[in-house]
């Protein structure tokens, strides 16, 4: 890819993908450049991906003919701001913050821009992240297969309509946590049953990799699934009743409604 991609903050998220790039080889080293307002950021990044640094957010505008503006989103208003007469002609400005919408982005610059929403997750520090994206009117097909490159040399990308971006972090942007305690309660469990804590973090673990890599890879209903699993008058099936019981799907469905309701309350703010 013959364009240069510049991060406006470094932080986990920004490092995933700065990750991912290099290790797909998308772009040399010399193609991307990073900000952050802390030196010792600054300089993890430098020594850990040997690309360009620096404190001047200005000087990433000026390079950048993707730029990600990889911060929390009531900074938004105060560096764009900042680089909205720096960025290059043409360039696409990609954010990943919950509630920040296109038409903040082409408001907040005060003209018409290529812009891209997206929201990723933290399993892109593993090359495993799951992204949704959505585009502007002024993104050609050019533009976003560019984008979809980037996103897909850390994990899997799906391309919505803006409408659907508010269920997104409910789904795949805030689920690993959800994941993350059902692995910790698997645990639990596996203590509680006389394995040891490491072991049992590594089973829970392996066993939900690889329940997921069967929804992907078979192509079958995690339902279907499901019931390979559970034998007639078998212990799993006693343990599906207990969870069925006790409101498992429900308290999975209420949690993501309250996730997408806060995002929204989130869109609407203004920044």
């Amino acid at each position: 890819m013959n364009k240069q991609i510049g991060f406006i903050g470094c932080g986990k998220m920004a490092q995933a993908i700065i990750g991912g790039i290099l290790n797909s080889n998308i772009v040399d080293k010399d193609q991307l450049i990073g900000s952050a307002s802390s030196k010792a950021t600054i300089e993890n990044v430098k020594k850990r991906f040997s690309i360009q640094v620096t404190m001047d957010n200005k000087q990433v505008a000026e390079q950048a003919d993707l730029l990600f503006l990889a911060v929390k989103p009531d900074l938004h208003s105060s560096i764009i701001e900042d680089i909205r007469q720096s960025i290059k002609s043409g360039a696409i400005i990609i954010t990943m913050a919950a509630g920040i919408s296109l038409r903040f982005l082409e408001e907040s610059f005060g003209r018409e821009i290529k812009a891209v929403r997206s929201m990723p997750n933290t399993p892109s520090l593993v090359g495993e992240g799951m992204s949704a994206i959505c585009a502007n009117r002024l993104m050609n097909e050019a533009d976003l297969q560019a984008v979809l490159q980037i996103f897909s040399s850390f994990g899997k990308v799906e391309v919505i309509e803006e409408s659907l971006m508010d269920s997104i972090p409910a789904i795949s942007g805030s689920s690993p946590a959800y994941v993350y305690m059902f692995i910790e309660a698997l645990a639990d469990g596996g203590v509680k049953g006389g394995l040891t804590r490491e072991q049992s973090y590594k089973l829970a673990a392996q066993a939900v990799l690889g329940a997921a890599k069967m929804v992907l890879e078979t192509g079958k209903h995690p339902g279907e699934l499901k019931d390979q699993v559970c034998t007639p008058g078998g212990a799993t099936i006693e343990a599906v009743a207990e969870l069925e019981k006790n409101g498992f799907r429900t308290a999975v469905l209420t949690a993501m409604e309250s996730c997408v309701e806060k995002t929204k309350l989130l869109s609407n703010k203004d920044y």
